[in-house]
């Protein structure tokens, strides 16, 4: 496939991979009616790490254990050498890993395997122009900004900025793009970074963008009198194998993600409560086109 006449290789996509097989052992488990304690009685492996398999968060590397594993879930001959190809798939290496540093935050593989498996994003963000949505310049001029405070190195910040605009090109791609739907806070779009010629670009990127079949971004007024979320979060939804997951940024740089249905429920009716007090997505190019004339004034 193209993406601005450069040719973008399709992306594997490992960890969601193990997201998926995570998933399923889950399932198995628990229609076996086996605690996590009970699988990991005479394996190899601890109950954390069968934990954290779980959840996508790891892969056993060893089919041999994936295999004795499987066999106290009575799985059948078919079901075991689907999850053993589906673990070696899990192996491999992800399309972020030349965009990692250690300074990343801890969840942040996890999302992004989620995010690159995700046919549906609904996004909320009250501080800033939603990542997805950033121009390069703008990415950039927000993490100099922080840079002093978050004491953020040259290279994090080159590798963060590169790697927000390779995820951006799921929104581009006419090979099944991503369905965003943005809510951005009025506040966040004042909020001026870098100089006028900026946020200008930032503005029209913004417009650019929801003129896409696959793009909807409204508007949450300063002036809303309906309810206010006051931390940005993403709900994800995986199609119909996976179930719908819930990403939140927490205060000290922290990120959270899961898969709880009291958790995705909840920030569901968060987000249908933003979108009833947000202005419709038809207005959102006069009220760029609005800020552009102010902030170039």
């Amino acid at each position: 496939m193209t993406l601005g006449g450069k040719d973008v290789a399709a992306r594997p996509r490992p960890t969601a991979r193990r997201i998926e097989l995570g998933h399923e052992l889950r399932h198995l488990r628990q229609q076996a009616g086996i605690t996590l304690g009970d699988a990991v009685k005479g394996l190899s492996f601890s109950e954390t790490k069968l934990q954290r398999v779980e959840t996508g968060l790891q892969d056993f590397r060893n089919a041999g254990d994936l295999r004795k594993l499987l066999a106290k879930y009575s799985a059948d001959d078919d079901n075991i050498e689907r999850l053993v190809e589906l673990q070696r798939t899990a192996s491999r290496q992800d399309w972020w890993t030349p965009y990692t540093t250690a300074t990343m935050a801890s969840a942040m593989p996890r999302f992004l395997g989620v995010e690159s498996e995700a046919q549906a994003i609904r996004a909320f963000h009250p501080t800033a122009v939603l990542g997805l949505l950033q121009t390069e310049d703008y990415a950039l001029a927000l993490h100099e900004i922080a840079k002093p405070v978050e004491e953020y190195t040259t290279e994090f910040v080159q590798k963060s900025v590169a790697l927000r605009m390779r995820r951006k090109e799921r929104l581009l791609t006419p090979d099944d793009p991503v369905k965003l739907w943005a809510i951005l806070y009025e506040p966040a779009l004042r909020y001026v970074v870098g100089d006028p010629d900026l946020m200008r670009g930032q503005y029209e990127e913004i417009t650019r963008l929801a003129q896409l079949d696959n793009v909807t971004v409204q508007i949450l007024p300063q002036s809303v009198r309906g309810y206010l979320a006051l931390t940005d979060f993403t709900l994800l939804d995986l199609g119909a194998t996976l179930p719908p997951t819930v990403q939140v940024d927490n205060a000290g740089a922290g990120m959270s993600i899961t898969d709880k249905p009291r958790d995705v429920g909840r920030h569901q009716r968060m987000f249908e409560a933003l979108s009833r007090s947000a202005l419709p997505a038809e207005s959102t190019p006069q009220l760029l086109h609005q800020l552009t004339r102010e902030v170039t004034a």
